[in-house]
């Protein structure tokens, strides 16, 4: 059976993204850019064995993935060299005698590489010596002398942006590097480059790429990725089943009215046991640490672990900040915030040792402030900016924390700040309560997962 064996180039020191860092360790959606990449070629059943080339100097920064239960595929974290070129030669030198076996080298600052593309150029890999990755231009490509002046409108339908993985039979890589090594003036920015110029009798078979199959390489580029995994995170809305927590036990702060409530109903109907806490319920205030703490004990000590714990508690109290009382705004301030800040310290240790999860609430005015509720609004934002926080604080320790962020829901709260409002525009606490148990069920931390309305409707019209 012929080997599959990825290759992570992971050489970069990431200049260009301006962070101070080297770009495959910078961390999106509560994990580095590396680990992303390396969880999905490990999750592929179409890859043997996984070796990443590290950047030399911090090649250090990834001992947390030699783990064989999570990655039993990664065999080894080998330092890179100056140049890709040199980091390729690297990992060829480690890849055995075999001319057979089939190596895919990836950028690792490409995270969004999915199972189609892999199967793909592992299955054309059977008929050719070397395969690429590309996608169409959208763009004209123009051709410039030294003076910038256009020389040449090639055109467009023929043109290809290059991506990886880049797929070689070993024994052809090998061969183009070998005789490009006695040339002085030998340099390529890729390695199809190298068999295209060294073995040019060798046709390369291209596969289909796509767009977010994108490459972290400027600041704008951390961003737009950002965004990408909390779409990825949004498409949970698109299944309406509810997952299997049978032997879970989930904890929820703020579970007798509202959101927390329906999360309460329906993780039950899934089979979790289920532990409420409120103030109106158990007399449990989620500003107090001694409540919280005191909650989170009986609970694990009646279930003997917690799986986790949902933070749904919150108060909205309308008016100008002027004419607010400071008790009134200081009582806001530690619902909304505190007490999430109170209650994920707390769940802490418990969840540690599940390898559980945290689940925060915000709300979609944390993206601006809206006035008459500015303090509600800072809040939520700060909710947020502690979620993504404490996803990378505790990857270490395998515990998982995000934050839903529903638009408009009809909830006790919302109708006693604005009334009744409209029907269908306002989200069923069901809807979120739904999602937020596929978010309890899946392996996201890090996220800020929405849930609107057409999003809602959409699916139930389908």
């Amino acid at each position: 059976m012929t080997r599959t064996v990825a290759v992570l180039l992971a050489g970069g020191i990431g200049v260009r993204v301006g962070l101070g860092i080297p770009k495959q360790l910078i961390k999106i959606a509560g994990k580095a850019i590396v680990e992303h990449t390396l969880e999905v070629m490990n999750a592929s059943s179409v890859v043997d064995e996984i070796i990443i080339v590290m950047n030399a100097g911090a090649i250090d920064q990834l001992d947390s993935l030699k783990d064989p239960a999570r990655f039993p595929k990664l065999t080894r974290i080998i330092p890179g060299g100056d140049t890709r070129n040199d980091s390729t030669m690297a990992a060829l030198n480690a890849l055995g005698d075999d001319p057979d076996t089939k190596v895919l080298f990836h950028d690792a600052v490409r995270p969004f590489i999915n199972d189609r593309i892999l199967e793909d150029c592992v299955d054309a890999l059977d008929d050719y010596d070397a395969v690429d990755t590309a996608i169409p231009s959208a763009d004209t490509i123009i051709q410039v002398d030294s003076a910038s002046h256009i020389t040449g409108i090639p055109n467009r339908s023929t043109l290809r942006r290059g991506q990886t993985p880049q797929a070689f039979r070993l024994g052809t890589i090998r061969k183009a590097y070998e005789l490009a090594s006695h040339d002085k003036t030998f340099h390529a920015t890729d390695d199809c480059g190298v068999v295209f110029t060294y073995l040019p009798d060798t046709p390369i078979f291209v596969v289909d790429g796509t767009a977010e199959n994108m490459k972290v390489t400027e600041p704008i580029d951390v961003h737009i990725a950002d965004k990408l995994f909390q779409l990825q995170a949004a498409s949970l809305t698109a299944d309406d089943t509810l997952p299997d927590l049978a032997g879970k036990v989930v904890v929820v702060f703020g579970g007798s009215y509202g959101i927390g409530e329906s999360i309460v109903e329906l993780a039950e109907q899934a089979g979790a046991t289920v532990h409420q806490f409120s103030r109106s319920s158990t007399q449990t205030d989620v500003r107090s640490r001694a409540d919280v703490k005191k909650a989170l004990k009986h609970a694990h000590e009646q279930s003997g672990r917690i799986d986790a714990v949902v933070m749904s508690a919150g108060v909205l109290r309308m008016g100008p900040l002027t004419a607010t009382k400071v008790k009134h705004i200081e009582s806001s301030i530690e619902t909304n915030f505190l007490a999430p800040v109170i209650v994920s310290r707390a769940a802490h240790k418990y969840l540690a040792q599940t390898g559980g999860q945290m689940l925060l609430f915000t709300s979609s005015s944390h993206t601006r402030g809206r006035a008459n509720y500015g303090v509600y609004s800072a809040s939520k934002a700060a909710v947020v900016n502690l979620t993504q926080a404490l996803s990378e604080e505790w990857a270490a320790d395998g515990v998982r924390i995000n934050c839903i962020n529903p638009q408009r829901t009809r909830t006790p709260m919302r109708t006693n700040a604005f009334g009744e409002e409209p029907e269908g525009t306002l989200l069923d606490p069901q809807n979120v309560a739904a999602v937020s148990l596929q978010v309890l069920d899946s392996g996201l931390t890090g996220q800020i997962v929405n849930v609107r309305v057409e999003q809602v409707a959409a699916q139930q019209s389908i």
